[in-house]
């Protein structure tokens, strides 16, 4: 049976780039990543997938005079690799809704905050400011609402009395790594699906996301 092909876009160095590209060369992700893309051409993330023999591309943004134009390009560009998913990992643009709506229902990103708090940029600075007890990260399905779409699952991590926006972006960003494969994996078994804002994990709906709490997966009461 041929492999789903997944299309990961990204911005920067590539963290979660690199944590799923482990994930499918363990075989914990069935599915072959086709392409990196990247809007940035300095982007270290490239350097992971160039390591890890897959086709990189770049499209700068300051070759195109706007979002819709850009788009259209990126569009053309995916579109070679067919894929059956959309990765959005650390891609630092906001998607036109023409690209959201060509790819209906096959976009996942991953965002640093518990969802729907904290919506948009500096999640964990704002996290501190809030005094929040709890911070973490979401893996949601795009939609075209910034940070808006269903959520699929999420981690939990406690905000410490002495941490930092850097320490604790740092211990958020391992939890990414542990939640956004296992989502990917998911979907291209199949096991994952969207039905409206209804996240369905193996046929049921999700009465909340999936989480993710001290190493341990626990699903919700589903229908």
């Amino acid at each position: 049976m041929t492999k789903k092909s997944i299309v990961i876009l990204i911005s920067g160095s590539g963290t979660n780039l690199q944590a799923i590209i482990d994930a499918v060369e363990r075989g914990d992700i069935n599915a072959s990543i086709t392409a990196v893309i990247s809007n940035r051409a300095d982007a270290k993330g490239l350097q992971r997938a160039q390591r890890a023999h897959i086709n990189t591309i770049v499209v700068e943004q300051g070759d195109h005079p706007d979002r819709e134009s850009y788009d259209q390009v990126l569009i053309a560009e995916v579109d070679r690799f067919q894929p059956d998913l959309i990765v959005l990992a650390g891609f630092m643009r906001i998607l036109s809704d023409q690209f959201i709506n060509h790819y209906q229902d096959a976009i996942l990103n991953i965002h640093p905050s518990l969802l729907p708090a904290l919506k948009g940029l500096h999640t964990h600075r704002r996290a501190l400011e809030a005094a929040l007890q709890v911070h973490g990260a979401s893996v949601h399905f795009v939609s075209n609402e910034l940070d808006s779409g269903p959520v699929v699952i999420q981690a939990e991590v406690p905000v410490l009395q002495d941490d930092t926006e850097a320490s604790l972006a740092d211990r958020v960003l391992q939890q990414e790594h542990n939640i956004y494969p296992m989502a990917i994996a998911w979907f291209v078994d199949g096991r994952l699906k969207i039905n409206g804002n209804d996240v369905l994990l193996d046929g049921k709906v999700l009465n909340r996301p999936a989480l993710w709490k001290a190493d341990q997966l626990v699903i919700s009461e589903q229908h």
